[in-house]
């Protein structure tokens, strides 16, 4: 579509002027053909999406669950696990932005179909190592073409809804699979972990990536010609190292202190790269991100409060799993079981309340109550003891977290993406991807190393050994320290989409301005 053109509503009403702004037009899109045209394939497409998102989102937890069990298989040591993980974060994390914008560049339906194929042989090799170098190996490759394909997801989103009410539901049910992904995974890990092996919790992402392919294939129609500019070699050697430094500097703070000299170097490196990316971004022709993507006042709002909620669910799963299996006792597929109602919690705030309520109130309002609601169900784990039961405590806390985090997910997602030229659709998406990775490693350091600090302060204390109840209790300390920041992080997201996102009247009245532009993207000086 040129930057002007007349197309048919969604409802079938009168044609309408639309812009290329990404939310605001129609068209073919990035690898769908005409929406308008055939609406069962634009959802059954967004069905296949989803199901990519799914594959990536949970084989952070999926994979978590079999590690103790790979461990034990494969016979390296305690001090060596962290790289399984590790080695994901820091291919996936630092490619994002490469993988959004070559997804620009080539037609985000070859990405992704690339990204589903390299990710499942990944995976087949993960399966089927028999030393611990090959299956970082893996987890590694993993994290590359997961970088494809995440941002290439999203982006096809983007540029297939853009009616408002569809696009509403469409990121309702995108932001629940996202942000439920990870429970799911803890599921799906317990289940196949107990009756199977840990090698099929790699095994398993093969089903999404065929089936995902053959979506693909069948659903999304060739991506029509574009333009292909020049590749941003500085910008994107600058950021790639800069996120791997970041990334690896928050891993190495967990492991070996905040006071690290390599944790130290790793960190400060990381952000001088990401500053010398940004004078980049200002003087090359062709940017691998453009700062007009971030510096709109609603998209940045998006993507900061999408970065602290990445924060504050880290202290959700990984804390009240050390609660349920140490404390209470529960099995893996036991604590899997346990956290299914936050998913489906997740599931309908998403659909029902973010997705109808969106086009309407617009993402302040959502974000806002979004984030005081999942806070709110934070603070109630603080009532958790070491003889605590799951349905007076943990279950009604697990409902209200998922309320707040599917209004949060599916207005910030929805809001980082809209307004965003249809070129650089792929970056845009590709920079919540970032935003949430290096939420999750900062989470991931910081509550890791304040609760390690708690316990030890709550034992150094006692003039004696410490019983087991007194243990015990130091360690719920810990717990509860980890769920109040994780509450005041929340709180933070409240407080960026109140302040720094736009009435909703303004909103509409920028996206008409950028529907107009011949440049396709929303000024960033127009806030």
């Amino acid at each position: 579509m040129t930057a002007e053109q007349t197309v048919p509503t969604p409802t079938g009403s009168a044609p309408t002027t639309t812009g290329r702004a990404a939310g605001t037009t129609t068209g073919s899109g990035s690898g769908f053909g005409s929406g308008s045209d055939r609406p069962n394939h634009r959802w059954i497409a967004l069905a296949v999406i989803a199901l990519a998102q799914l594959m990536v989102v949970l084989d952070a937890t999926i994979v978590n669950i079999a590690l103790p069990s790979a461990q034990a298989d494969l016979g390296f040591g305690t001090d060596q696990r962290q790289w399984i993980v590790t080695a994901y974060s820091l291919a996936f994390g630092s490619l994002l932005l490469l993988g959004g914008r070559l997804g620009d560049l080539f037609g985000r339906k070859t990405t992704f179909i690339v990204g589903l194929v390299g990710f499942a042989l990944a995976s087949v090799l993960g399966g089927l190592a028999d030393s611990f170098g090959l299956l970082v190996a893996a987890r590694a490759l993993q994290g590359v073409f997961g970088a494809l394909l995440a941002p290439s997801a999203l982006g096809m989103l983007t540029t297939t809804f853009r009616d408002p009410k569809e696009r509403g539901r469409a990121f309702g049910i995108f932001g629940s699979i996202a942000g439920s992904g990870a429970a799911i995974g803890l599921l799906l890990g317990g289940v196949l972990t107990e009756y199977a092996s840990w090698r099929w919790c790699l095994y398993v992402n093969v089903v999404f990536a065929v089936l995902g392919v053959i979506g693909a294939l069948v659903f999304m129609a060739k991506p029509p010609k574009v333009e292909r500019p020049r590749i941003d070699v500085a910008g994107v050697l600058t950021i790639t190292a800069g996120l791997v430094g970041i990334v690896y500097g928050f891993s190495n703070a967990e492991s070996n202190g905040w006071d690290a000299p390599l944790t130290i170097v790793m960190l400060a490196a990381g952000v001088l790269l990401v500053a010398a990316f940004v004078v980049i971004e200002t003087r090359v022709a062709h940017p691998l991100l453009p700062l007009r993507v971030v510096l709109d006042r609603d998209r940045g709002g998006a993507f900061i409060a999408i970065g602290l909620v990445a924060i504050g669910m880290f202290g959700i799963f990984l804390f009240l799993t050390y609660y349920l299996e140490q404390t209470l006792g529960f099995s893996s597929l036991q604590t899997g079981l346990a956290f299914l109602p936050m998913p489906l919690s997740i599931m309908v705030s998403a659909t029902q309340i973010g997705g109808r309520l969106l086009p309407r109130v617009g993402p302040k309002v959502l974000i806002f109550a979004g984030g005081l609601v999942a806070a709110t169900g934070l603070l109630l784990l603080l009532r958790t003891d070491v003889d605590s039961t799951y349905a007076g405590t943990v279950l009604p806390a697990l409902i209200v977290i998922g309320l707040g985090m599917g209004t949060i997910f599916s207005s910030a997602m929805n809001t980082a993406t809209t307004g965003v030229a249809r070129a650089d659709a792929g970056v845009a998406s590709a920079t919540v991807n970032t935003m949430q990775q290096i939420g999750g490693s900062i989470g991931t350091a910081l509550l890791s190393t304040i609760f390690a600090d708690v316990v030890k302060d709550s034992l150094s204390g006692l003039s004696a050994a410490p019983t087991k109840l007194q243990q015990a209790q130091a360690v719920i300390d810990g717990y509860h320290v980890a769920f109040g920041i994780s509450a005041g992080v929340l709180v933070l997201v409240a407080l960026a989409g109140g302040l720094l996102i736009n009435r909703q009247s303004v909103r509409l009245a920028k996206l008409e301005r950028a529907a107009s532009a011949t440049t396709g993207s929303i000024p960033a000086a127009a806030h």
